[in-house]
């Protein structure tokens, strides 16, 4: 505390411009908590008011949710019917410059307040995409309402649902998506596409609910962290499943981050549903938002989540359990197959929490199960081969092929 109050000191007293002493000390605290890892971080007031307007749902922006890359802003996904997705901004984008301004080594946060802005008013991205050269996406900004879930009935009776987000109203309008699903195959669908591809996460809560609409009580997730009493392990109401006995496909790419790899690993391990598509991305962390009176707040990783048999998702992320990669002219042109494992400061995955008898970990990712993600514009239309993958999985069966039932995996 002595060696940075003099550092301080020696600032103010002989830097080339005036700083004030508060600046100094929001700057130091982002140093030490983005040195940490990628996800902890500290925020000042007006940045935690705009992480808890993200949590509502409701803000002005462009639609995108980034994180950083080697020091680069970069794009997990863009938000469904957003001015980034109807741009055809992509994930694994990287944002080099806003409004002509280099983005390369600002923090996360001082970008993202760049990016907003009113509505109506203008903001240009240089984004850099796999080796294209670097070129310029204009976005007029708008009030982003996310609306995380929709929902349609395909042929032969099969729900297909889609959650581009894990926000505080996604629950009740997942309910609301399945009551509308059930009125309209006449009493309950055949079978159901939970699609949670291109889905960078959000809150646990929410993925909790989530899941809990399709298990019946027993384990969703557990979280361990530094200290065993800090431990906890969320369960599903013994009641909860809305659509009990139907088989279940969930989709799940390269994109599916956070919140998403909780449902994911939850359905799998529980063998309510098969996972279908390519490697997720490995985000296995849980982050505490600790408010610090009238400084803001820290954004800090406490723990990590580990799916009901104990498998910890950090850096390997859900392996489908069967690979349906989208092919070459569906995939986003020139991304970069990047996860958590690449992102500066990551943690190695720690090991499931009881080791198999052979001693191994299981669930590693191999090599083959990883490819770029389907193109965002494409996701629950009929040019998606993924989502034709999981629809033809679950359709009924002809005399030459075989039944699904629920349990699957």
């Amino acid at each position: 505390m002595e060696l940075l109050a003099d550092v301080m000191q020696l600032v103010q007293r002989d830097y080339v411009h005036p700083i004030d002493s508060s600046k100094l000390t929001d700057d130091a605290l982002k140093g030490m908590l983005s040195r940490l890892d990628p996800h902890s971080s500290y925020m000042t007031e007006p940045e935690f008011r705009e992480s808890m307007e993200d949590m509502n749902g409701k803000f002005g922006g462009v639609g995108l949710k980034i994180t950083d890359h080697n020091r680069v802003p970069t794009v997990i996904s863009p938000i469904d019917g957003t001015p980034a997705a109807h741009a055809g901004v992509q994930p694994g984008d990287g944002i080099v410059a806003v409004d002509g301004q280099s983005t390369r080594g600002a923090e996360l946060m001082e970008v993202v307040r760049k990016i907003r802005g009113n509505p109506r008013t203008t903001v240009k991205l240089t984004v850099v995409r796999g080796d294209k050269p670097p070129f310029e996406i204009p976005l007029t900004r708008q009030v982003i309402a996310v609306h995380s879930v929709k929902s349609k009935l395909e042929r032969d009776r099969i729900g297909y649902i889609r959650i581009s987000e894990f926000g505080r109203d996604t629950p009740n309008e997942l309910r609301q998506a399945i009551s509308t699903l059930k009125r309209d195959a006449g009493g309950k669908p055949a079978g159901l596409v939970l699609d949670l591809r291109n889905d960078p996460g959000g809150l646990l809560s929410s993925a909790v609910d989530v899941s809990g609409d399709f298990l019946s009580g027993g384990t969703v997730v557990s979280i361990h962290g530094r200290n065993s009493s800090d431990d906890r392990s969320f369960k599903a109401p013994e009641t909860g499943a809305l659509l009990p006995d139907i088989p279940m496909v969930v989709l799940v790419n390269g994109a599916s981050a956070s919140a998403s790899e909780i449902v994911a690993g939850a359905l799998q391990d529980r063998h309510r549903a098969t996972v279908m598509g390519t490697q997720s991305f490995g985000k296995g962390s849980v982050q505490s938002i600790i408010t610090i009176k009238g400084h803001g707040a820290l954004r800090l990783t406490t723990a990590l989540y580990y799916t009901p048999s104990g498998r910890s998702i950090q850096d390997d992320g859900i392996t489908p359990d069967i690979v349906v990669q989208a092919p070459n002219d569906e995939q986003v042109a020139n991304s970069l197959v990047w996860r958590e494992a690449q992102l500066h400061g990551a943690f190695a995955n720690p090991g499931p929490l009881t080791k198999s008898k052979d001693g191994s970990n299981g669930g590693r990712m191999s090599a083959e199960t990883a490819s770029p993600p389907i193109k965002p514009q494409l996701i629950g239309t009929s040019r998606d081969a993924q989502l034709t993958a999981a629809l033809n999985l679950l359709r009924p069966p002809t005399p030459n092929s075989a039944a699904i039932g629920a349990s699957a995996s």
